[in-house]
């Protein structure tokens, strides 16, 4: 009996083709054109914020991770409080929270250090909304992450772990050479699933007023009444960035899980 793997994926086949005809569609009049170019200039934003703001909340995350697993109870208790914490605020209201009241606070701060050294004070208007979402996107998104690599370093045998320091490998060696390469295959589908959620999450920055694709697809509605065509273009576009980050990921497992 076959896999799910291992079927046939008519599902993607029916999804590119219906994909296709809605492009067709969408490029066979020329007001939908001028639509889809307007919004494709989101897709560099949506893509940077969703880059930028992964890859920070994986570092921070992996931070959080080793402090959870630390023998300082200090530390473990502090990654505790920050992923419990965090993980209970709805992303929406941490946008919010980290726009309006971190950034400022941020900027008090360092103009409180900025008058004790001599410098010139910050406003918060320097302090874009582009980047207020992206720290907000990777505060939230780290205390999930924490949890998936969590789970990745502890289903590393502990024998492995043993072996490697009775070599007189150092904690650094063991955890380079040793646990994060085998914690990778673990971690890997689940840290795909946040990538993609992270990619249809970014479409809440439009809230700030940052021109991504959802914010653009709002703009536009507004100025053409045409709301049926504009939000299936919208929805065209991030079907084909989740689907496709999809593909490339379910391909790379495969071949993590071929290697010996």
């Amino acid at each position: 009996m076959k896999t799910p793997e291992q079927d046939f994926p008519w599902w993607l086949l029916v999804a590119g083709g219906l994909g296709a005809l809605a492009f067709a569609s969408v490029l066979a009049e020329a007001e939908q054109r001028q639509v889809l170019a307007t919004l494709l200039r989101g897709v560099q934003v949506t893509v940077g914020v969703t880059l930028v703001s992964f890859a920070a909340a994986s570092v921070l995350g992996l931070a959080l991770a080793l402090m959870s697993l630390s023998r300082s109870l200090l530390l473990r208790q502090v990654a505790r409080f920050y992923t419990e914490i965090l993980r209970g605020l709805p992303i929406l209201v941490l946008l919010l929270y980290v726009a309006f009241v971190l950034a400022p606070a941020l900027v008090a701060g360092w103009n409180w250090i900025a008058g004790h050294l001599g410098l010139d004070p910050a406003r918060v208007r320097d302090f874009p909304l582009l980047w207020r979402a992206v720290l907000a996107l990777t505060l939230g998104y780290a205390a999930f992450l924490a949890e998936v690599f969590r789970a990745g370093l502890l289903s590393v045998p502990e024998g492995q772990i043993e072996a490697a320091q009775a070599l007189g490998l150092s904690d650094w060696q063991r955890f380079r050479l040793i646990v994060l390469p085998q914690a990778l295959r673990t971690i890997l589908p689940p840290l795909g699933n946040d990538f993609v959620a992270m990619v249809k999450d970014s479409s809440l920055v439009s809230v700030l007023g940052v021109l991504d694709v959802t914010q653009l697809g709002k703009v536009t509605a507004a100025g053409n009444f045409r709301y049926f065509e504009t939000y299936n273009v919208v929805a065209l576009i991030y079907l084909t960035l989740t689907i496709g980050l999809s593909l490339l990921l379910r391909r790379l497992e495969a071949r993590l899980r071929a290697r010996p």
